[in-house]
């Protein structure tokens, strides 16, 4: 393809990458490689074009050995230990004699906090350090009770302890934030045990309800020690300021259920929460991992076609409704059954080829209870690391669903099929937003693809790039040839960038859309469209790649599809997007559709489990706590 014109647009100086919401800025070096790119004139397999035949390599042990640049990997979650409060700075000072210290003692009737306090000199609350620091301050700056008035717990007190019994209903466990309240006056207790027992009742109130107002806003887990692929800014609560609000309000409720999201998806997920728990284990439960192939048997496959029996339509049952009522007990999977199957798979929108798979077992007997209410409390604890309000415009891309949407005023206003990284290159999950719009992209080769895959080639092959019409340049912006550099002498660290110019056959297509982000991670066209009509598309190097690109750049520059084609008619350009567009690469598992209808998706990088993992960690920690 020839590109028309000469027209380039001077991308800007600096892009701004620091969002309303605390994203941090990009590396200069993933500017970089996200910014620029070299040129080749053939179809590229994968997201760079094959070489010619390498000569021969040098021996391993003379270049150095093989070099890899690894992903980001997973880690053993390890939750902050709790640690004992330290109540010492809230007692009243030391009596003079010990016959006054003998005189002491705290009177329930006076309600006076200073008094009480006596109270926790030999009391053990555990909490988390910043809990536990934000306790002391408050009361030392603020000697009152919240939660009692007239020596029994107050209204909002009951307001409170009613929320945190509720957290079920968040996906919350509740034991983490239970407290044991006070019966009402008994006459065994003298007047100290009662001041003491509501004193350390108040402390320990104080304490779950700051940590159910923290992992209501943040989420239990801090997702960035898990892995690499986690990207989210902190989201600070004043715990302090908590209190302080609390104990001027009466409506408790109120304020700790708006600590969590505030938006339709989180509710969505709550509601489908209380179904799956009041619903009925599946009635007919066919094996997940599933696979058979026309002619093969297994006793599942009366199971499947039942349930496909069972949601016969008009036009399906005319067509199948015969060959199911006569083979619909057959284990063995009669060459008759095949059309009804490619039949429900093409349904489903996946390609028909009549093999049964486990996305075919999941679009006709679904998850089990267990795993769908497993999938939503994830979805519930993700969505906690993001922004209450998603905003809107926004573009979200949903890996599992290998789907992109962009959404405005509550309506998805383009939905498109993605392909995703590989597992062995995963696409991280973090939130952005939307700067620019290249028009026939450079593409600056990624570091790892250089070394991992471009590497071992041109060791043979220094050549190589030129001929491919690839531009090396140095540090220092300069270009020289590729068969000028000595490829063998370099391993991880290579101190060359390689860009593709803008072709037909560039890796990135005819557009790019950015959100400058330190994964080098951006959404792109690709010449590779078969791909799009894949079932599973986790197939790239991490980038997301668009089957309808001009509709999300006319999205998002707001203009119209006919106005993205007449841009592309004049080479290379950059435009910027003037709106504040929040970009979310996103990872659920369980989400809902714009109906508020929950769809589930299979963990395509093992990620649920992960989080788990994590949250049963943070449970362990928190169990011995009193």
């Amino acid at each position: 393809m020839k590109i028309l014109g000469n027209k380039r647009t001077v991308l800007p100086v600096a892009i701004v990458a620091t969002l309303a919401f605390g994203q941090q800025p990009a590396s200069a070096q993933g500017l970089f490689d996200m910014l620029f790119g070299g040129g080749i004139r053939h179809n590229p397999q994968g997201e760079f074009p094959p070489p010619p035949k390498p000569r021969k390599m040098r021996p391993a042990g003379e270049d150095g050995g093989s070099v890899r640049i690894s992903g980001p990997t997973y880690n053993t979650y390890r939750a902050d230990k709790l640690v004992r409060v330290d109540f010492k700075s809230l007692l009243p000072a030391p009596q003079a004699t010990a016959a006054q210290d003998a005189a002491f003692v705290p009177s329930v009737t006076s309600n006076s906090f200073r008094d009480a306090v006596a109270g926790l000199s030999d009391y053990e609350l555990f909490a988390e350090p910043d809990i536990a620091k934000a306790l002391i301050a408050y009361y030392s700056a603020n000697p009152d009770f919240i939660w009692v008035s007239d020596n029994i717990p107050n209204s909002r007190a009951q307001d409170a302890v009613r929320v945190l019994g509720e957290a079920a209903s968040y996906g919350l466990t509740p034991a983490d934030y239970s407290v044991d309240v006070p019966a009402a006056a008994h006459s065994a207790a003298t007047p100290e045990e009662q001041t003491k027992e509501l004193v350390r009742f108040e402390m320990a109130l104080s304490a779950r309800v700051l940590r159910y107002a923290h992992d209501a806003q943040s989420g239990r887990v801090d997702p960035n020690r898990m892995t690499g692929y986690y990207d989210f800014p902190a989201k600070p609560l004043d715990l302090e300021g908590v209190l302080k609000t609390l104990a001027h309000t009466q409506e408790v409720r109120t304020y700790l259920e708006s600590r969590h999201p505030q938006n339709a998806e989180y509710q969505a997920l709550r509601v489908e929460l209380e179904a799956l728990e009041a619903s009925e284990e599946n009635e007919i439960v066919v094996d997940p991992k599933l696979l058979l192939k026309p002619g093969e048997s297994s006793p599942e496959l009366p199971k499947l076609l039942t349930l496909i029996s069972r949601n016969l339509d008009d036009e399906m049952g005319g067509s199948y409704g015969e060959v199911l009522a006569r083979l619909g007990k057959s284990e063995l999977y009669d060459p008759e059954l095949v059309p009804v199957i490619k039949a429900v798979q093409q349904r489903a929108g996946m390609k028909g080829d009549g093999v049964i798979g486990p996305r075919t077992v999941a679009s006709l007997a679904g998850a089990s209870k267990a795993d769908k209410v497993e999938k939503v409390k994830v979805a519930l604890e993700e969505l906690r690391w993001m922004p209450s309000d998603l905003g809107s415009p926004r573009v979200f891309i949903n890996q599992p669903a290998f789907t992109a949407s962009y959404i405005d005023n509550g309506e998805e206003k383009l939905k498109t099929r993605a392909v995703i990284g590989r597992v062995t290159n995963q696409t991280a999950f973090f939130y952005n937003q939307i700067k620019q719009v290249d028009f026939h992209p450079y593409w600056g080769v990624p570091q790892s693809i250089i070394v991992n895959e471009m590497l071992p080639r041109l060791r043979g092959d220094p050549g190589y790039l030129d001929r491919a019409g690839y531009e090396v340049t140095d540090s220092h912006g300069k270009r020289i040839p590729s068969a000028a550099v000595d490829w063998g002498a370099y391993g991880a660290n290579i101190p060359f960038n390689v860009r593709q110019q803008p072709s037909e056959a560039n890796a990135l297509g005819e557009l790019k859309i950015l959100f400058p982000n330190k994964h080098a991670i951006y959404m792109h066209d690709t010449p590779q469209k078969s791909f799009f009509e894949r079932d599973m598309r986790a197939l790239s190097h991490g980038c997301v790649r668009l089957q309808d690109p001009r509709g999300m750049a006319a999205a998002v520059l707001g203009t119209t599809v006919d106005d993205i084609a007449e841009k592309l008619k004049h080479g290379h350009s950059t435009e910027n997007v003037t709106r504040v567009i929040p970009v979310y690469v996103a990872y659920f598992t369980a989400w809902p559709d714009m109906s508020g209808k929950v769809e589930y998706f299979d963990d395509v990088y093992g990620r649920d489990s992960k989080l788990m993992q994590a949250l049963d960690a943070t449970e362990a920690v928190r169990t011995p706590s009193s």
